[in-house]
């Protein structure tokens, strides 16, 4: 955390339970610890990161290849969240980066 007296200059701070709380309502990428994968809209969390998803698209790598389940709700435990990406999902990145744009 930064001293006081930068904390004061630097009033861009946001903390993590911030942000997370500013994804309530909207779509969120969750990435699991191990295989899985879960797209739904962030309904509430808690101070452990337990979260609560609803409308979730469950992407699961399996030997057979990638397993996709529709669920209407579900209970994450934090323990097992690895990375929160807000707005997108797995299906977003199927095509590859983004070329830069051309300067003209």
């Amino acid at each position: 955390m930064l001293p006081a007296k930068q904390r004061e200059t630097n009033k861009s701070e946001v903390m993590p339970s911030e942000l997370v709380d500013r994804c309530i309502g909207s779509r969120i990428w969750v990435i699991m610890r191990g295989d899985k994968e879960m797209v739904g809209t962030l309904r509430g969390f808690d101070v452990y990161v337990n979260m609560v998803l609803e409308d979730v698209t469950e992407y699961e790598d399996t030997p057979e290849g990638r397993r996709v389940t529709k669920l209407d709700q579900i209970l994450l435990n934090g323990n097992n969240i690895a990375v929160l990406v807000p707005g997108g999902g797995p299906e977003d990145m199927q095509a590859g980066p983004a070329e830069p744009a051309q300067e003209e």
